[in-house]
């Protein structure tokens, strides 16, 4: 079974705003963080880590959520990459 362009297309439409969330929340958590170790105040925000981690109340997901992240992240550079590369491929034969 071949992915079609419109099927690639539309598995990235779905994912990307599935997995804006935990990635952005993985990042400002991560670099908030930073900036109270950098500060010294680190020992008032460990807080910030427990979501970083992915544990979010009774809700712990902290063994899966890096690989989902990953996943994620993969997913979406490769299918974002593949669409850019058709859309190349397409320029080029224009200019042609």
């Amino acid at each position: 079974m071949s992915i079609t362009k419109a099927r690639l297309r539309h598995f990235h439409y779905i994912l990307a705003p599935i997995m804006f969330l935990p990635i952005f929340l993985t990042a400002i958590t991560g670099s908030l963080f930073q900036v109270a170790v950098i500060t010294g105040k680190s020992e008032n925000f460990f807080w910030l880590l427990d979501l970083h981690r992915g544990k979010f109340g009774s809700i712990n997901l902290e063994l899966i959520y890096p690989f989902l992240n990953a996943f994620g992240v993969l997913f979406l550079a490769i299918t974002g990459i593949t669409m850019w590369l058709q859309i190349n491929k397409k320029v080029k034969k224009l200019h042609r």
